[in-house]
C-alpha cells in the first residue's frame, strides 16, 4: 500500500477540498451565513425554536460531499420521483417529502390551533376586519414583486411573508416557488423575531398620542359552546368558498377543537408539546437545507428580503390605518394599536401592541383586545395564502 498516495487521496476527497476548488467559495460563503444565523437564534434569541434548526441545516447542506440533501432530485418541475428519493436520496432528502407534500406546515398548525384562544376575537367579530387588513402587505408586496420581474408564483410566495407566518409561507411556497424557498422562510422568521423592533416607529407614527392612550372595555365573557361550534362552522364556511385551503386550515381548526372539546384534552396535550416539537425540527432542517449556494446567493435573494421587510410593514399598516377608522367610528372605544397585532405573529404582536399602549396610558390594558386581531389574522393569512393558491397553483 502507498502510505503517500493514500494521504493524497484523503486530502482530495475530504470536505475541505471541495471548500477550494470550484464552486467551493459559494459553500464558504453559506456556512458563514448559516453561522450568522446561529448567532441571531441563540444568542439573540431571534426565533429561536426555528432559526436554529434552518441555519443548521444550511450548515449541514454547505458541507461539501457530505451528500445529505439533493438539489437536483427536487427541482423537476413537480415530477417528483419519490421512490428515487427514498432509495437513494441523503437523510434531509427523505426528511424534506414532509415539506414538498405539505405535511409540516399542516402538522405545525394542529399545533398552533391547540394553542390558540379564539375567545378574543369570538367575544370582539369586528376584530376579522383588522386581521383582514393586516394583510395589505400580502397583496402590496405581490403587485410590486411582479412589477420588477418576478414571476407570478414567485410574487405570491414573497407577498405572503407579509402574513407574518412561517408555516403558511412554508405551505404556499414548497409548491409555488420551490426554488426560493429558504430565503422565502428565512425573511419571514427573521422579520417575525423583529416585530419589537419594526412595528413601534409604524405604531408612533401612523397613531397619535391620543388614540394610542384609549383604554378598551372589558370584552365579554365568550361561552364553552361558542369556543366549541367556532372552529366547525370556519372550516365549513371558508372551505366551501375556497377549497384550496383546505388542509391548512382545516387542520388549524382541528387543533383548536381538540383544545376546546374538553373531552380530548391528551391530543390537545400532544398536539402543542410533542407534535409540535417534533414536526419543528423536521421542518427547520429541512426548509435550511434547500439553501445551497447556486440559488441562494443570487441578487433575487436580496430582493426577497427587501420586498418581505415592505410586505412585513404594509400589513403593519393596513392594521393601523383600519384600527383608526374604527376608532373614529367607535367614537374613541377601540384603541387603533390593536390593528397593528392582525399580522398574525401569535403572541408577539399582541404583546408588541399591549406594550405600546402602556407607554402611552399606564392603565389602558390591551393585551386580550389585541389578541381577537392577532389570531383573526391568523386565519387571515391563510386564506390569502388560499387565494393565491388558488390563482397560481
Amino acid at each position: 500500500m502507498d502510505i503517500g498516495q493514500l494521504f493524497v487521496d484523503l486530502a482530495t476527497e475530504s470536505g475541505f477540498a471541495g471548500l477550494f476548488t470550484g464552486d467551493g467559495w459559494q459553500n464558504l460563503v453559506m456556512i458563514v451565513i448559516a453561522l450568522v444565523l446561529l448567532f441571531l437564534g441563540i444568542v439573540k434569541k431571534f426565533e429561536p425554536l426555528l432559526l436554529v434548526g434552518i441555519a443548521f441545516g444550511m450548515l449541514l447542506t454547505n458541507l461539501p460531499f457530505g451528500e445529505v440533501y439533493h438539489p437536483e432530485m427536487w427541482n423537476t418541475a413537480g415530477n417528483v420521483d419519490y421512490a428515487t428519493v427514498l432509495q437513494k436520496g441523503g437523510l434531509i432528502d427523505v426528511l424534506y417529502i414532509g415539506v414538498k407534500t405539505g405535511l409540516y406546515p399542516c402538522l405545525i398548525f394542529i399545533g398552533v390551533g391547540a394553542m390558540t384562544d379564539f375567545g378574543p376575537m369570538i367575544a370582539n367579530p369586528k376584530s376579522l376586519l383588522l386581521g383582514a387588513a393586516a394583510q395589505l402587505g400580502v397583496f402590496t408586496a405581490f403587485f410590486l414583486a411582479i412589477c420588477i420581474g418576478f414571476e407570478g408564483p414567485e410574487a405570491a410566495s414573497i407577498g405572503i411573508i407579509g402574513g407574518a407566518d412561517g408555516p403558511t409561507a412554508i405551505w404556499l411556497t414548497k409548491s409555488l416557488a420551490p426554488h426560493i424557498l429558504s430565503a422565502i422562510a428565512i425573511a419571514a422568521y427573521s422579520y417575525m423575531a423583529l416585530i419589537p423592533f419594526i412595528q413601534p416607529p409604524l405604531m408612533k407614527l401612523i397613531v397619535p398620542k391620543k388614540e394610542r392612550a384609549i383604554k378598551m372595555g372589558q370584552l365579554r365573557e365568550v361561552s364553552k359552546a361558542e369556543k366549541i361550534i367556532f372552529p366547525i362552522m370556519v372550516t365549513v364556511f371558508t372551505v366551501l368558498i375556497l377549497p384550496s385551503v383546505a388542509s391548512l386550515l382545516g387542520c388549524l381548526m382541528f387543533g383548536n377543537l381538540l383544545k376546546e372539546t374538553g373531552v380530548t384534552a391528551r391530543l390537545s396535550d400532544t398536539a402543542q408539546n410533542a407534535l409540535m416539537n417534533i414536526v419543528t425540527l423536521f421542518l427547520g432542517i429541512s426548509v435550511g437545507a434547500t439553501a445551497v449556494g447556486e440559488t441562494f446567493l443570487k441578487p433575487q435573494t436580496l430582493y426577497i428580503i427587501a420586498l418581505g421587510l415592505f410586505a412585513f410593514a404594509f400589513s403593519t399598516i393596513g392594521g393601523l390605518l383600519l384600527g383608526r377608522l374604527m376608532c373614529k367610528l367607535t367614537r374613541g372605544k377601540i384603541n387603533p394599536l390593536i390593528g397593528a397585532a392582525g399580522v398574525s405573529a401569535v403572541p408577539m404582536a399582541a404583546r408588541v401592541a399591549h406594550t405600546e399602549g402602556l407607554k402611552a396610558n399606564p392603565e389602558s390594558y390591551l393585551l386580550m383586545h389585541a389578541m381577537g386581531p392577532n389570531v383573526a389574522g391568523v386565519i387571515g393569512s391563510a386564506v390569502a395564502a388560499g387565494i393565491l393558491m388558488s390563482v397560481f397553483g
